[in-house]
């Protein structure tokens, strides 16, 4: 332990000895979220999708905010967004903003692929721009 108030110079900071940081086990950890949306069937993004598959994608970005706002949606959560954006399709939307239980989406109807998302504390005092059409679940 420093005592700061015997501190003079910058130099008296500099342990003498490297401290040994220990490091996680990175064997030992759960699966990643890239792993756990794969083993939904989320397609996260639009070079990924395979011909034939309507399901709904994310993007890198709304992957990245989903991991950063610790927000997550289970399947059955998934198909209500799907069919969601299918509905919002059908009425000549583009893109779209789904306000679900604690979180929103904004969503381009037409490549069919989540672009951001957020918690409802990102929610507040927030002015949303660029979409044409509003689902409510």
């Amino acid at each position: 332990m420093v005592d700061l108030k015997k501190i003079q110079t910058l130099d008296q900071l500099i342990p003498s000895q490297p401290r040994k940081v220990n490091q996680p086990d990175l064997g030992k950890m759960g699966p990643s979220f890239k792993d756990t949306l794969d083993s939904l069937g989320i397609n996260k993004s639009p070079g990924f999708s395979k011909p034939g598959n309507e399901g709904i994608k994310f993007s890198n970005h709304a992957i990245e905010r989903m991991r950063t706002r610790g927000v997550s949606y289970s399947p059955e959560e998934i198909t209500k967004i799907s069919d969601a954006v299918s509905r919002a399709a059908a009425k000549g939307s583009k893109d779209s903003l789904i306000l679900m239980n604690d979180s929103a989406l904004i969503v381009s109807v037409k490549n069919n692929t989540v672009v951001t998302v957020m918690d409802k504390n990102a929610l507040k005092e927030n002015v949303f721009t660029n979409i044409d059409s509003t689902v409510v679940l």
